[in-house]
């Protein structure tokens, strides 16, 4: 089986039975929080009994932790779930999406017969999201999707430029889907959020997830945000009833109490990131300006990948995203010792 996405830490267990160090997911560098962990634990003891299939303590929690009304939020099984759901409710026919970007979102359309566009981005303006998208929303377009910040890239668009395309979909009629799931892992995380203008827009869904923020990556949740009611009971149709398990509910009801573990991951992305972005110009590789917890780069040499991998370290190949090709990789910002330890890996092979 071909897997299109990293974090393949099994695979390679089984190829090289060896520990390795995985730049290849942007997970937490800092685990799950032991709160969370005991919760989870704990949560073991009712597994004889069926999940709430409508979360209704944990959207009571997010309503209180965001300032919007419970039912204006579904929690999935991760974001991609409600991805899939997502499509599977609305049926759009024609799409948009940035090139490079998540590719789950081009998936889960084309699964449902939608027609999908995609917006180049250009490596001259480092894969930023510029103005010339609002004329690529035109009138028949049922759905956009946006990665806030962008994944592979980690770029955010400018504020203003995310106000207007909001507005441009709302004018044609069209619903903005922003992916806000690394947000919390930038250094001003309301600066770049939509979360203030969802009680006045109508044609606005957002995604967020407990996946990278809370390291809780194994646990899958995540959470759409949305004032249109009946488009989120739609989806909450649209796939089996139980998606979140009693586990994952009771580890994010304990993740929310771990404010103070955000903030320390946040000091500690913003003390190693331009450490690692450094370092890796230093090597001669092309940098983009990243602003989250990963860094995309254009490798001098093509298989740095499969080098490195057979020394005990993944990165993400990026070669199958739209708009990249051969050389481009994207590695997780981590702890400063294992950060050294992937330039001094990179280092040796280069």
């Amino acid at each position: 089986m071909e897997l299109s996405h990293g974090g393949d830490w099994a695979g390679y267990e089984r190829e090289y039975s060896l520990l390795l160090l995985d730049f290849s997911a942007n997970v937490s560098p800092l685990g799950v929080p032991e709160g969370v962990q005991r919760a989870a634990v704990k949560a073991l003891g009712r597994a004889d009994r069926y999940p709430d299939p409508l979360c209704r303590e944990l959207r009571e929690k997010l309503s209180e932790r965001h300032g919007v009304p419970a039912n204006w939020i579904l929690c999935g099984n991760g974001a991609s779930d409600l991805i899939y759901r997502l499509a599977l409710a609305k049926q759009p026919k024609s799409a948009l999406v940035t090139a490079p970007t998540f590719s789950e979102y081009e998936n889960a359309l084309t699964l449902c017969g939608c027609s999908v566009s995609r917006f180049p981005l250009r490596h001259e303006n480092n894969y930023a999201v510029s103005g010339d998208i609002l004329t690529a929303v035109a009138p028949g377009l049922d759905m956009m999707f946006l990665c806030e910040p962008n994944n592979p890239t980690g770029r955010t668009t400018d504020r203003r430029l995310l106000v207007k395309i909001l507005e441009r979909c709302a004018a044609q009629g069209t619903l903005l889907v922003v992916d806000e799931c690394f947000n919390d892992l930038l250094d001003d995380p309301a600066e770049h959020s939509l979360l203030n203008l969802l009680s006045r827009s109508s044609n606005l869904l957002i995604l967020r997830a407990f996946t990278k923020s809370y390291g809780m990556a194994g646990l899958r949740l995540g959470y759409a945000l949305c004032r249109d009611g009946e488009l989120l009971e739609r989806m909450r149709q649209s796939g089996p009833p139980w998606a979140v398990s009693g586990p994952a509910q009771a580890a994010g009801l304990a993740a929310l109490k771990e404010d103070g573990y955000l903030s320390q991951l946040r000091r500690l992305i913003q003390q190693e990131r331009p450490r690692l972005a450094a370092g890796l110009a230093a090597l001669g590789c092309k940098v983009c300006p990243g602003e989250a917890n990963y860094l995309l780069f254009l490798s001098p040499m093509p298989n740095l990948g499969q080098k490195l991998r057979e020394r005990g370290i993944l990165l993400r190949d990026c070669s199958n995203y739209h708009g990249l090709g051969p050389g481009w990789y994207r590695a997780a910002v981590r702890s400063g010792e294992e950060n050294q330890a992937l330039l001094g890996a990179m280092r040796e092979v280069l």
